[in-house]
C-alpha cells in the first residue's frame, strides 16, 4: 500500500498537518553513547501514563512514544497508518471506518482489538473519568459525546464508536474539521478495559499499572522518579523497523546542565532557547536544529469573582495595552520566538497559503498612555484607588523569573496604583492551581494538538476546563461553534469565525497573549529519523536511530 491511498476519502477537506522531522548531517564525534541507545532530557517531571488524563507536553511524549493510534505522523508531518490498515471516510464526512491490521498485540502479548479503541474513546468522555481532555471528544461530534460527558445519557454503549470485527467506525452528527488528526492523537490511544479496571485508580501511575501498544515500552518508572527508558516492544508490528533498542530519558531542570551534558556526550540533544545568554553563546553551533512549535504563552485573569479588580473589563484592557510585546520578546526571550498577535500562535496552520495567525490578528498593541487612562477608570469603577494583583508563574522555568521582572516593572511604570507580586511555584503545582483558579493571574502555555484553529479556540469556550480564569463570552462561543460545525468543511470560512472569536478575546480582553515560542536545540548529527512535531506529539523517537 503507498502513502497515498490507504486513507479513502471523497469530499472531506482535510489541512495538512504540519511537522517537521529533524534530518541532521554526519561528523559528531561527542557522543559515547550506543549506537542502539538514544540519551535525551526534558526539562520536567512526567505525572501520568493514563491516557485519558494526560494534559501536558512531556507525559505526552512518555504516553506517545510507547502507544500507538490507528495513525501516526510521519516525517513530511502526514498522517500514516500505525494500527490501522486504513481509514475509509465518507462522502458527507459523518462516518469513518477504521480496519485494524492483522495480528496486533499489546506489549504483554494480548491482542489489541477494535474495542480497546471504543472503550477508550468511552473512557474519556465518561464523566466519571473527569478527563481535561474530554472537550477533545466533544469537538470530534461523534454522536452521543456531549450527552455522555454531561451526564444525560449513562448508557456508554450509546457513543457513536463501535466495535465491527476488526474494524472500528466512528459516526459523527456533524463534519469535523479536526477528526483524522484524533486517530493519531495520545489521548484517544486504545486502552484495555480489563487492564484498566484491575488496576483501578493505580492506572498509568507508574509503569507496573500501564501496558503499550507502540513502538516502546516504559522502564523505571515509579511514578515520581526523574530517569527512565523506552526500550524497544518487541511485540509492535513494525518492531523490525524500530532501530533503537534504548531511549534513556532524564530529567534535567537546568538548562545550562543539560547543554553542558550534550557538549560532554551524556546527552544527543540539549534545547539552547531557555536563556539569551545560553542562545547567544551556541546560536552558530554546527550541531543546531530548529525545532519549530506550535505555542503560544499568555497570561490567564483569573475572572470568577474572587479577585475585585481582574472582573472590570477595562483594568484587563489596561493591563494589555501596558504590554510591550515586541520589547518583551526582545529582552527577556530574545532565542528564536516571536511577539505574539493573537492566542493562535504562528504555524500552526496555514488557509489558502496565508498563515492563520496573521489573518485573525485582533490588533494587539502597546498603548501607555491609554492603558493608564483605562486604568483609573477602572479603579474608580471598582471603588479603589490602588491595587495589588499577584502572577504565578512556574519556578523550574529558566526564564519565568525575568518574564515576570520585566512585566512586574513595565505595568506598574505605566499604571500607577498597581502592585505586582511574583510567585514562583513547581509545575506540577502550577496546573493544580490554574485548575482550581487559585491565582489573580497565572502566566500559561498552550502547544496545539493538531494543525487547525479550534486546538486553540476550543479553550476558551464557556465552561472548557483549560478556561482557568472561567470568563464567558458569549460571541466568541457563537463564532467557535460556528467554526466547527457549520464552516467546519470551509478553512476559510472557519478562518472568518475564528477572526471573530479573536475580536471578541481582545474587546473583553479575558487573556493577555504574550508571545510565540520556538526555539533551537543542539543535536547529535548521527541522530536521523527523529521526528519533531509542531502540534501533537512533540518527540517521535519511532524511527529515529543514530547512524
Amino acid at each position: 500500500m503507498t502513502k497515498e491511498n490507504f486513507l479513502k476519502r471523497t469530499s472531506l477537506g482535510v489541512l495538512a498537518l504540519t511537522s517537521v522531522a529533524v534530518l541532521a548531517a554526519c561528523g559528531n564525534s561527542q557522543s559515547s553513547s550506543s549506537n542502539k541507545e538514544i540519551n535525551w532530557a526534558i526539562p520536567t517531571e512526567i505525572n501520568t501514563l493514563d491516557v485519558s488524563k494526560n494534559t501536558d507536553t512531556y507525559s505526552s511524549i512518555a504516553l506517545g512514544n510507547t502507544g500507538s493510534n490507528l495513525l501516526r505522523v510521519d516525517e513530511d508531518g502526514k498522517l500514516q497508518p500505525d494500527l490501522a490498515t486504513k481509514v475509509d471516510v465518507s462522502k458527507d464526512g459523518l462516518t469513518y471506518t477504521a480496519t485494524l491490521r492483522k495480528g496486533i498485540k499489546w506489549s504483554d502479548g494480548s491482542a489489541i482489538k477494535a474495542e480497546d479503541f471504543v472503550y477508550s474513546w468511552q473512557r474519556i468522555l465518561d464523566p466519571k473519568t473527569a478527563s481535561e481532555y474530554a472537550f477533545l471528544g466533544l469537538a470530534s461530534n461523534v454522536e452521543n459525546a456531549e450527552e455522555i460527558n454531561s451526564g444525560k445519557i449513562t448508557d456508554l454503549n450509546q457513543l457513536g464508536v463501535k466495535a465491527e470485527g476488526n474494524k472500528v467506525i466512528f459516526k459523527l452528527t456533524k463534519p469535523s474539521p479536526q477528526m483524522e488528526y484524533f486517530l493519531s492523537f495520545n489521548s484517544f490511544l486504545p486502552q484495555k478495559k480489563s487492564f484498566v479496571e484491575k488496576a483501578g485508580k493505580k492506572y498509568g501511575t507508574n509503569v507496573d499499572n500501564q501496558i503499550y501498544s507502540g513502538p516502546y515500552v516504559l522502564k523505571g518508572w515509579n511514578g515520581t522518579n526523574n530517569k527512565f527508558t523506552f526500550v524497544k516492544n518487541k511485540n509492535y508490528w513494525d518492531a523490525k523497523n524500530v532501530k533503537t533498542d534504548k531511549v534513556n530519558i532524564q530529567v534535567v531542570k537546568k538548562p545550562e546542565t543539560a547543554v553542558q551534558m550534550y557538549k560532554s556526550g551524556k546527552l544527543d540533544a540539549a534545547n539552547i532557547s531557555n536563556t539569551p545568554a545560553m542562545y547567544k553563546a551556541n546560536k552558530n553551533s554546527k550541531d543546531l536544529v530548529d525545532v519549530l512549535e506550535a505555542t503560544s504563552v499568555y497570561f490567564q485573569y483569573n475572572q470568577t469573582g474572587k479577585v475585585k479588580a481582574l472582573s472590570n473589563t477595562k483594568i484587563r484592557q489596561a493591563l494589555n495595552l501596558a504590554t510591550n510585546r515586541e520589547a518583551f520578546v526582545k529582552t527577556v526571550v530574545p532565542t528564536g520566538s516571536r511577539a505574539a498577535t493573537g492566542l493562535a500562535p504562528y504555524g500552526l496552520a496555514k488557509v489558502n497559503g496565508k498563515d492563520l495567525s496573521t489573518m485573525v490578528a485582533p490588533g494587539y498593541k502597546y498603548d501607555a498612555a491609554e492603558a493608564k487612562r483605562l486604568f483609573q477608570e477602572g479603579l474608580k469603577e471598582i471603588g479603589e484607588t490602588s491595587v495589588k494583583l499577584t502572577i504565578t508563574s512556574d519556578a523550574d522555568s529558566p526564564t519565568a523569573k525575568s518574564s515576570l521582572d520585566y512585566i512586574k516593572g513595565a505595568w506598574e511604570k505605566t499604571l500607577p496604583g498597581l502592585t505586582i507580586e511574583e510567585k514562583f511555584v513547581p509545575f506540577k503545582q502550577r496546573l493544580q492551581d490554574q485548575t482550581n483558579a487559585n491565582f489573580d493571574i497565572v502566566l500559561s502555555l498552550w502547544g496545539g494538538d493538531y494543525p487547525e484553529g479550534s486546538t486553540f479556540y476550543g479553550l476558551f469556550v464557556t465552561g472548557n476546563s483549560q478556561n482557568n480564569g472561567k470568563f464567558s463570552n458569549a460571541t466568541y462561543d457563537a463564532q467557535y461553534q460556528e467554526a466547527i460545525t457549520t464552516n467546519a468543511l470551509n478553512p476559510e470560512k472557519a478562518a472568518e469565525n475564528y477572526k471573530a472569536a479573536e475580536k471578541a478575546l481582545y474587546d473583553e480582553a479575558n487573556i493577555n497573549p504574550l508571545y510565540f515560542r520556538s526555539t533551537k536545540s543542539l543535536q547529535n548529527p548521527k541522530l536521523v529519523g527523529i521526528v519533531r512535531n509542531t502540534t501533537g506529539l512533540s518527540v517521535d523517537f519511532t524511527h529515529a536511530y543514530k547512524k
